[in-house]
């Protein structure tokens, strides 16, 4: 009763407080911002994408800063899709791109084989029960941010939206999508 509808209509009250930001174009999330969330993150790294190649390009010294995070005791996590797996072919087909999902996908297990062993770092590939799930929606995650995906038609991810979220408590969106990547991983099996 205090407060007048107009500026009721402006300030977020429940759980749409989480959303920082919505970007109608993976690639059109800034990069300071992927930097931001992968330096800031202490506790948890998890980088549920179905291909997750685009890190090295997007966040500067990306491997060298995953490397950190995990010896100092960050828990470290990718999770991709399988590169020869159904769905990744039927993902290509409907992509119709030059450079392919498996493709992706390989380029990023090549950058992690160049790692080298890090401690605290785990590499997943999903289930092929699970492979449709993940490869419609990729979930980023940074301590109590997400960056989550929905991954829309034939569209490739970076042409796909993207929201930022920032978990405020229990049960919002941030929790929806971050149970639905421990889901992925909890039947994931390991990269080969």
């Amino acid at each position: 009763m205090l407060w007048p509808q107009a500026v009721k209509d402006r300030i977020k009250t429940g759980n749409d407080r989480e959303l920082v930001h919505a970007y109608p174009y993976r690639s059109a999330c800034p990069s300071t911002v992927w930097a931001e969330l992968v330096e800031g993150a202490a506790e948890e790294l998890f980088l549920a994408g179905y291909t997750n190649y685009f890190l090295w390009t997007q966040v500067p010294r990306f491997a060298e800063t995953v490397r950190r995070k995990a010896e100092s005791g960050c828990r470290v996590r990718f999770l991709l899709g399988d590169p020869g797996g159904e769905v990744t072919r039927q993902r290509e087909a409907i992509e119709d791109v030059a450079l392919t999902v498996s493709t992706r996908i390989r380029t990023t297990v090549e950058h992690l084989d160049r790692m080298g062993a890090v401690p605290g770092l785990e590499v997943r590939c999903s289930s092929a029960d699970d492979a449709v799930n993940h490869v419609s929606l990729s979930v980023f995650r940074f301590d109590h941010d997400a960056l989550v995906t929905p991954h829309l038609a034939r569209l490739v991810g970076h042409d796909s939206p993207l929201l930022h979220l920032r978990r405020e408590g229990a049960g919002g969106m941030f929790d929806r999508f971050a149970e639905h990547a421990e889901e992925l991983w909890d039947r994931s099996v390991p990269v080969a």
